[in-house]
């Protein structure tokens, strides 16, 4: 999972993918995969069922688990990698996870609950929505969690699976607590199931499954308050035949918009006049082409000077990063779009094209 301004939970602490700035106050993406670190300490398949679920959770939980999977993420280059959460939905080896648990990976390898371990490639992903498609490199038949056909009721018990902690495949039981949750950052999955199910690093892309055994969303990131005590957990909704999983099945890509911006959260929204603070710009990028540039820091790591402030879009005020990031993300890739920023007190304005953000490898780290 990420963390949003909030922590990230779920997905790939070492990957990148959902994997954000430090937190502005505790939203984190659903756990990504675990670092590389503690994917080299994975431990061998555990197939005992827990003791402490009620009777009916451990049998939804026996029913569930097999359809369910440990995918781990590792980038050839830079060998980093990480562990996440997947589960399939059609038996020819179809299965579903966050996107943000395979971005920056380059190849994939998924152990079920049998322990046999398979290849798999990336067929489908919505950045946006932090949900991908993988299909598996072996023969099936593979066992299936249906999607959901009805809209989840707020209050059901559910019940998420996944794999942190070093845990493999266990249940994480919670309560439904509310529908089209907004992410409180632009670069988040809107419009989410809120859930108190204890969600961690390594369970995310795993799914939420309801009392009759489906799945009705895919783990992403979770929240955490200012006192550090209370956390919600927070997946993209996934339901038969809607216009997300209709785009994932026929193999779109649907990446989103940069410049190649990396900002800094602690100064954006506090210059005068208020703008997003830009802390880096990545290599190759439109953003750099067009010359922006980032802060500057001593020999000491000190930082000595701010960069750019972008105060805003096409002629749209962006009071803070996340204003630019959705402007961005608003105009798509391929669009060309004027951003207006202060540099040393003076205001200028530069052109660039919007490229999709896994083509920037700086972005991918």
């Amino acid at each position: 999972m990420r963390a949003s301004p909030w922590l990230p939970v779920l997905l790939i602490l070492a990957l990148g993918a959902y994997l954000l700035p430090a937190s502005r106050g505790g939203q984190q993406a659903a756990p990504p995969p675990a670092s590389s670190a503690e994917s080299n300490r994975s431990q061998s398949p555990s197939r005992s069922l827990p003791g402490s679920l009620p009777e009916d959770s451990q049998a939804l939980f026996k029913q569930a688990r097999p359809a369910t999977v440990r995918i781990e993420s590792l980038d050839l280059v830079t060998q980093e990698g990480g562990i996440g959460t997947g589960f399939f939905i059609s038996e020819d080896g179809q299965l579903l996870t966050a996107y943000h648990v395979v971005s920056t990976g380059t190849l994939f390898q998924v152990t079920t609950l049998s322990g046999r371990s398979y290849r798999a490639q990336v067929v489908g992903f919505d950045e946006q929505a932090d949900v991908a498609l993988l299909q598996v490199q072996g023969k099936g038949p593979f066992p299936v969690l249906n999607l959901v056909t009805r809209a989840p009721r707020v209050g059901e018990t559910v019940l998420g699976i996944g794999n942190s902690g070093g845990d493999f495949l266990q249940p994480r039981r919670g309560q439904l607590l509310n529908l089209n949750v907004e992410a409180g950052r632009a670069d988040f999955p809107q419009g989410t199931l809120e859930m108190n199910a204890p969600l961690a690093p390594g369970d995310s892309g795993g799914p939420v499954v309801d009392g009759n055994g489906q799945a009705i969303g895919v783990i992403s990131y979770i929240r955490v308050d200012d006192s550090g005590l209370t956390r919600r957990s927070y997946a993209v909704p996934v339901v038969e035949g809607n216009r997300l999983i209709t785009a994932l099945r026929a193999g779109e890509k649907r990446d989103v918009g940069v410049a190649g911006l990396i900002f800094d959260l602690v100064h954006s929204g506090r210059t005068d006049p208020p703008g997003a603070v830009v802390t880096r710009v990545a290599r190759g990028s439109p953003a750099a082409k067009a010359g922006l540039r980032g802060s500057r820091l001593d020999e000491n790591g000190n930082l000595r000077q701010l960069g750019d402030i972008i105060v805003g879009v096409n002629g749209q005020s962006t009071p803070d990063a996340d204003a630019v990031i959705r402007a961005l993300r608003q105009a798509g890739v391929g669009k060309r779009v004027t951003l207006q920023y202060i540099r040393d007190g003076e205001a200028a304005q530069v052109e660039v094209t919007l490229v999709a953000r896994a083509t920037v490898p700086d972005l991918r780290k």
